[in-house]
């Protein structure tokens, strides 16, 4: 089972509560509190896509930007002795920390998917 879904650019998780016997979720990586739920699959999917489209329709009424998640920027903590070996490695491979740090996750994720 994913425990992620899709929309418009949108994530959203996905979680079961065995006490009400339904799945939920909310919007990962943006502010705003988007949520859902359904008593099944479907029912949660089409109330996702509905949460999303309400948004964005507010976000239009009401004159807003609506927020996006990943936008490509993100600040990580790797520890000061990991963050000095990828500088080192990137100077000496002429090339930006950031490049650097860009190919190896891209080349992990390959890995997994894979």
């Amino acid at each position: 089972m994913n425990s992620v879904i899709q929309y418009k650019d949108y994530i959203g998780s996905v979680e079961f509560s065995e006490e009400d016997l339904i799945f939920y979720g909310k919007v990962q990586g943006i502010s705003s509190l988007i949520s859902y739920e359904g008593k099944n699959g479907i029912e949660l999917i089409y109330d996702f896509h509905n949460a999303i489209d309400e948004y964005l329709s507010l976000c239009e009424k009401e004159g807003i930007e609506p927020e996006k998640a990943y936008k490509g920027s993100l600040n990580i903590r790797i520890g000061s002795e990991l963050h000095r070996q990828a500088a080192i490695y990137s100077i000496t491979h002429n090339k930006s920390l950031n490049s650097f740090i860009e190919e190896a996750v891209k080349e992990k994720l390959e890995k997994i998917a894979s």
